[in-house]
């Protein structure tokens, strides 16, 4: 017969034990003392009350109070000063206080689909003190995909992090710093993109970006006699669109799951169903000699004005906005005034009659923007007035920069560009000029687009 060995305790955990019996006691001392003060202090009181009222010595007895308190208060501030109230005890050997510093993570990592696969991965990162905000499963055929919102001491690097997660089992992980705005839980998140995808048409590029993540959206129109074929392969997404024509996503760092197809599919469907759609705000603008105009959101019905504008443009004025042929500067409007492609302003006049267009352009996680005024009304403080409110939109959008193509002489353009007052990049090649505007940091020098809607949603 055998005996099995004991289990042995390590004097950390002893003395930590010891320690936490030791303040007990010592709290439930202090309880016991006040307790009884109180009522000592009270029997006295009554005590006290009665002989004053129905005794011959009262006045007496009241100095004798009087000099009774005055000692009790002499004695405490004696007690107090040779027992201070210390400090709590230090954190016992072995457990671990809150950290310091601290920042957010997002991580995303695949793990076997067995029992307790992910609570060790749950009990790596506790073990580095980190914090498990939010977490999100996407299930696989094979394994499941999850994907957690983590607060980290701010001294864990990166490798790390990936390192205590592989150990734990997990694969294909995925780490990126986050902020303040990936706190909203994610079916918040989702109802208001979807929201605002339901009032703008032009919000649905934006909305997917902000659900996934850097990535690239494409547009392909419906051809004739050809059917879309939609389908999920890894870092490639492909969602037809209730007219036939097929939205494409593309994300090389990180594979898409079905789950996030559900969630795309359903966002494009909401969009199919609700049709093309602008919001209606306006604002109007100060012309000059007293004309009356207004700045409005394009609409496809706009195409037929928009064209009469290009027929009273000139040959320089089409090619610096279009930089191509003149011949195909009629034929960019449908696309331009397609809600889904982005954001474009008119500015008309009483008569109905369009003087100027300006464009916002989604391209991956920047925007495009365009200005074209018609002769008549340049250098009147038309597209100055127009960039603003295009950057200012993107700012909305969280698009970070803005730009600009046109030729390297086109200087209406670059000071219009500098008028905005936000840091500007300069890149020329082969006579084209790109002018960068970067909108970190600086959305708070940017106007109201639409300073006279003050509840616009």
């Amino acid at each position: 017969m055998t005996e099995s060995p004991s289990t042995a305790q390590s004097p950390t955990t002893t003395r930590s034990r010891a320690q936490r019996r030791q303040a007990r006691g010592a709290r439930w001392r202090h309880s016991t003392v006040e307790l009884a003060a109180v009522f000592l202090a009270v029997a006295t009181a009554e005590l006290t009350a009665n002989v004053v009222v129905h005794g011959h010595d009262g006045p007496v007895l009241l100095i004798a109070s009087a000099l009774a308190l005055l000692a009790t208060a002499v004695f405490h501030a004696w007690w107090a000063h040779r027992h201070p109230h210390g400090a709590p005890p230090p954190t016992p050997e072995g457990e671990a206080g809150p950290p310091a510093g601290t920042m957010l993570w997002r991580l995303r990592t695949t793990v076997s689909d067995a029992p307790g696969s992910l609570a060790a991965v749950c009990t790596a990162l506790a073990a580095l003190r980190v914090s498990i905000i939010s977490l999100q499963t996407h299930p696989l055929p094979e394994g499941t995909v999850d994907e957690f919102l983590l607060r980290a001491p701010r001294e864990l690097p990166r490798a790390g992090l990936t390192e205590a997660v592989a150990l734990a089992g997990g694969r294909e992980i995925w780490t990126d710093p986050a902020d303040a705005h990936d706190l909203v839980d994610v079916p918040t998140h989702v109802l208001g993109l979807a929201t605002r995808t339901a009032l703008d048409a032009a919000e649905l590029p934006v909305a997917l970006r902000q659900l996934f993540g850097r990535l690239t959206v494409r547009h392909f129109p419906r051809r004739a006699g050809e059917e879309p074929s939609p389908g999920l392969a890894g870092h490639l997404m492909r969602l037809p669109t209730p007219d036939g024509a097929l939205i494409e996503l593309s994300r090389p760092h990180l594979p898409f799951t079905p789950t996030e197809f559900a969630r795309a599919k359903a966002l494009i469907d909401l969009d199919g169903v609700l049709g093309p759609r602008v919001p209606k705000v306006a604002d109007r603008l100060r012309g000059p000699a007293g004309t009356e105009l207004t700045v409005r959101r394009a609409v496809p019905e706009d195409r037929a004005a928009a064209l009469a504008m290009h027929h009273r443009c000139s040959t320089e004025t089409l090619r610096r906005r279009y930089h191509g042929p003149v011949a195909d500067a009629d034929r960019y409007l449908g696309h331009l005034l397609d809600p889904r492609h982005g954001q474009t302003l008119a500015v008309e006049t009483a008569d109905d009659e369009l003087v100027a267009l300006a464009h916002l352009l989604w391209d991956d996680d920047s925007a495009e923007l365009a200005v074209l005024v018609e002769d008549a009304w340049q250098r009147r403080g038309l597209g100055v007035d127009l960039l603003r409110r295009m950057a200012a939109l993107a700012a909305e959008a969280g698009v970070a920069t803005v730009y600009a193509v046109t030729q390297a002489g086109n200087t209406a353009l670059i000071g219009a560009m500098q008028r905005l007052g936000i840091p500007l990049d300069y890149q020329v090649e082969d006579g084209t000029l790109v002018i960068t505007a970067h909108l970190a940091g600086a959305a708070d020098q940017l106007p109201d687009p639409w300073p006279s809607l003050p509840g616009r949603p």
